[in-house]
């Protein structure tokens, strides 16, 4: 059964929210739109979208790192949002595997949002419609569209490649390559609905230039994986963004340059006796000979 999906590379991804802004623009001018704004700037905003950016800081200054998370409509192989939906309107579709919206047959009762675990419904509040992404279900078979076009605005926007679209199903596909070459991982596998969307971790790096002015030694290996085989350990985020306020380890202070030079006895001293024997043999190589006393 063909399964297609999104591959996100958090390795790469820089938070620009161009995959944001693009689908914003394909899918409210396409067969989901128009997408409302209702408060775009308000205290209470309310704005429909398909795809989000979240970002995390990670670890304490100054070994801390910022996580940018995209998230989306998971695809589920087993989603549970489709049976809760009263009206038929939610439902997956078999050739493609997409989880699509029938928005003829939707009320907005809000109950396929109560059952994903993800928070990947949205309720458009100008239609009272439920939405969500649709992986351009309206774009990736378009034979309007040049070929290389024929994929989900967001991939297309990447500016870093950080997403990759495929049928994770098929072995030879670069969506399925790249699961199994970098340990792309799914997003709560616990809740047993098999998402679609994967996640190819984050990889720790050594800290240095590689050049030898920061202190690392110029090594070229400087940059290379720490702990190659735990680099590819899902970070979990769940936890990331729910703690508050740990402690902080207790800081070395690193000793000042001046205090390091005021330790020395001699340090900042004119040494006189030095000064007045260099002076003089420089005054008796440049004295002229027939000056000098017989």
């Amino acid at each position: 059964m063909t399964q297609m999906a999104l591959v996100i590379d958090l390795n790469v991804c820089v938070g620009c929210h161009a995959c944001v802004t693009s689908c914003k623009e394909w899918n409210t001018s396409g067969q989901a739109g128009s997408l409302s704004d209702v408060r775009p700037y308000d205290a209470d905003p309310s704005g429909t979208f398909f795809n989000r950016v979240q970002t995390y800081e990670a670890g304490e200054f100054p070994d801390s790192d910022t996580i940018h998370f995209p998230k989306s409509c998971l695809h589920c192989e087993d989603p549970p949002c489709v049976p809760v939906c009263p009206t038929g309107a939610s439902f997956k579709r078999k050739e493609d595997g997409l989880v699509l919206v029938d928005y003829d047959k939707c009320i907005g009762c809000k109950y396929c949002s109560w059952a994903c675990p993800y928070g990947a419904r949205e309720l458009d509040e100008a239609r009272q419609e439920m939405t969500k992404c649709t992986l351009c279900a309206d774009r990736i078979y378009n034979e309007a569209l040049p070929e290389r076009d024929r994929k989900p605005a967001c991939v297309l926007a990447c500016p870093t490649s950080a997403r990759i679209f495929g049928d994770i199903h098929d072995p030879e596909s670069d969506a399925s390559k790249a699961i199994q070459a970098r340990g792309g991982y799914q997003l709560m596998p616990e809740w047993g609905t098999k998402p679609s969307n994967h996640y190819l971790p984050r990889q720790k790096t050594a800290s240095g230039c590689g050049s030898g002015s920061c202190g690392c030694g110029g090594e070229a290996s400087a940059a290379a994986p720490v702990n190659a085989p735990d680099s590819g350990a899902p970070i979990d985020l769940v936890s990331l963004a729910i703690r508050r306020g740990a402690p902080a380890a207790p800081r070395t202070k690193r000793p000042d340059q001046r205090d390091q030079r005021n330790q020395q006895p001699d340090a900042g001293k004119l040494n006189l006796a030095a000064l007045a024997t260099r002076v003089k043999s420089l005054f008796a190589r440049t004295r002229p000979a027939a000056t000098q006393e017989i």
